[in-house]
């Protein structure tokens, strides 16, 4: 046994030296391929003006058509007002992602829609202009009112993943129906921020952000003019 152990690190040897010998080809090759390409290019140094001279008026091109896009953009996102009878007509998914155009026309960049299988409570995400982050939960009603309401049960498992999963600041139950009286009184024991019919006939139609309707949200994380 003791003179089988120097072959077998040997041949451990012999395979970290090839493997050794691969890497600096490769490493080799590379800087040769930039210098032959850094060489080409001093050489015929006249197609990087050329070049140069194309690409400057072809970037503010881009450049300007991009910002008249965002502009755009933005005007049509601060025009966006939905009623609740148009509310009422989407799918599930669809008032997804009305929600989610909701929060974008309200200043939050960066807000998604992710509900879907295993979304764990989340179905539209955000940040706001003061640095929170926002989780909401959406239960679309077909029947808004006559709908079945959003109960106890349904806020016990957005209250288990809101905090603890997606790390929000606000955490939210929205829906086009009603909310039970029972599901109010635990909503206001863990700090869940409600938005039922009414609220969010008020906020989808009258183009006031969502954090001026509600009441006892958590402090500002960053300095914003809004604060």
């Amino acid at each position: 046994m003791t003179r089988r152990r120097p072959v077998r690190r040997s041949r451990r040897k012999q395979q970290d030296d090839i493997q050794f010998v691969l890497v600096a080809v490769i490493a080799a090759g590379a800087i040769a391929l930039v210098v032959a390409v850094v060489h080409w290019l001093l050489v015929r140094w006249w197609l990087l003006l050329v070049a140069a001279v194309v690409a400057v008026p072809v970037g503010i091109v881009w450049w300007r058509r991009r910002a008249e896009r965002m502009r755009w953009e933005q005007a049509r996102a601060r025009a966006l007002r939905y009623g609740l009878a148009q509310l009422d007509a989407l799918s599930h998914r669809q008032f997804e992602f009305a929600v989610r155009d909701l929060m974008l026309r309200d200043g939050c960049t960066d807000a998604i829609q992710v509900g879907g299988q295993g979304d764990l409570g989340a179905d539209v995400k955000a940040t706001d202009p003061l640095g929170r982050r926002w989780v909401i939960q959406c239960k679309h009603r077909r029947g808004g009112e006559r709908g079945a309401a959003v109960g106890t049960p349904e806020l016990q498992v957005l209250n288990g993943t809101g905090r603890p999963v997606h790390r929000a600041d606000v955490v939210v139950m929205l829906t086009n129906g009603r909310i039970t009286q029972p599901g109010r009184a635990f909503a206001r024991q863990q700090r869940l921020h409600l938005v039922d019919r009414q609220l969010l006939g008020s906020w989808a139609s009258q183009g006031r952000p969502l954090w001026e309707l509600l009441t006892a949200l958590p402090a500002p994380r960053r300095p914003s003019s809004l604060s």
